[in-house]
């Protein structure tokens, strides 16, 4: 993947990442901002939002407490970046453990880009979630493998990928296609979500 620059990172509580990709954005990061526990992995991160209530009492300093429960930590965090004028922003340490919070971690991602403006990625160990709207081309390698999640489009076609793309109304029935060689492009009339592995 190409290099991207973000405004911040997050680094939510879930399983702390072991590649090099996730590691290298955390590593080339203008600012880190902890979710609440996630702290105990990135102690340099200039903020830590949350509740508090998994943040060892020597980084109350930098704890920006935020005690309402209607959203999660990831949600606060992004409020945060997005108070200080951030709208590039990564995530990481998102999904991992338990699965239902990696699904609605996912999901957020979508609901950020459509309420909130920011221009987010999700990096896991395998590989990043980055929410589109409409004709979008997309830097890859012959045989990465790429999948396709439609939130709303009543037309999704592709070019470069090994199966033709459609507007798929189940989440399943986009996932493992493979990209035949250094870009495809992905022409929808709305809002979806693009999954491609590392090289």
């Amino acid at each position: 993947m190409k290099k991207v620059q973000f405004d911040a990172v997050i680094v939510a509580n879930g399983q702390f990442p072991a590649h090099q990709v996730p590691l290298g954005v955390l590593d080339q990061a203008s600012h880190i901002i902890a979710c609440d526990g996630a702290i105990s992995h990135v102690p340099h991160a200039e903020a830590v939002v949350g509740d508090g209530d998994s943040v060892p009492a020597e980084y109350h300093d930098r704890l920006i407490r935020i005690d309402e429960q209607e959203d999660n930590d990831l949600t606060k965090a992004t409020r945060y970046c997005l108070q200080q004028g951030w709208h590039d922003i990564a995530y990481v340490g998102a999904t991992g453990l338990r699965e239902d919070h990696t699904l609605g971690n996912i999901s957020l991602l979508m609901r950020y880009f459509r309420e909130f403006g920011v221009h987010g990625m999700m990096f896991t160990d395998y590989g990043f979630f980055m929410p589109v709207c409409g004709p979008q081309t997309f830097r890859s390698f012959a045989g990465q493998q790429v999948s396709i999640f439609n939130f709303g489009c009543t037309r999704i076609q592709s070019e470069g990928l090994r199966w033709n793309s459609y507007a798929y109304e189940q989440w399943w029935q986009g996932t493992l296609n493979e990209a035949l060689a250094d870009a495809f492009s992905i022409d929808a009339d709305g809002y979806y979500m693009v999954y491609q592995t590392y090289r």
